[in-house]
């Protein structure tokens, strides 16, 4: 039996794909648990509706992302006034939700995974790596200077 899949699924596929499964599985399994949906032509027509809304939805996305690129490449960089000791070692660090705070009074608001970086535990400049979209990067500059 020709089934379309409504949720990614491990080994059969992704959302949208049609697979052929055995008719006991889909009907008792597949389609009770609402992970697929017969392939009919009826069906077929309102999956390629939702996938065309789902990639219309998607270039929204990137395009947003990519205006947000250049708002983070306009700041160049954040500086950090931050209390050290000996050898520059800093008394805490500066963490991803530190530089989420400093961006949100730059009126940027972030999600706390879209930021790739270790804890900063020392003095100098750094460079982190913000995904903002799974085909949108950019790096931002941290500077950590004693108070």
């Amino acid at each position: 039996m020709k089934v379309i899949l409504l949720k990614d699924f491990p080994k059969l596929g992704k959302a949208g794909d049609i697979v052929n499964v055995k008719d006991g599985y889909a009907t008792n399994y597949l389609m009770p648990r609402e992970i697929a949906i017969p392939a009919t032509a009826k069906n077929l027509k309102v999956i390629e509706k939702i996938k065309e809304f789902n990639r219309s939805k998607a270039e929204k996305e990137k395009i947003r992302a990519l205006k947000l690129k250049e708002k983070l490449e306009e700041i160049g960089e954040l500086v950090f006034k931050k209390k050290a000791g000996e050898g520059g070692k800093l008394f805490g660090a500066v963490s991803s939700i530190d530089v989420l705070n400093e961006l949100k009074n730059k009126n940027i608001s972030l999600k706390k995974g879209m930021i790739k970086m270790e804890a900063l535990k020392e003095l100098g400049e750094y460079s982190i790596r913000i995904k903002l979209h799974p085909e949108v990067e950019c790096d931002l500059k941290i500077k950590i200077v004693p108070e």
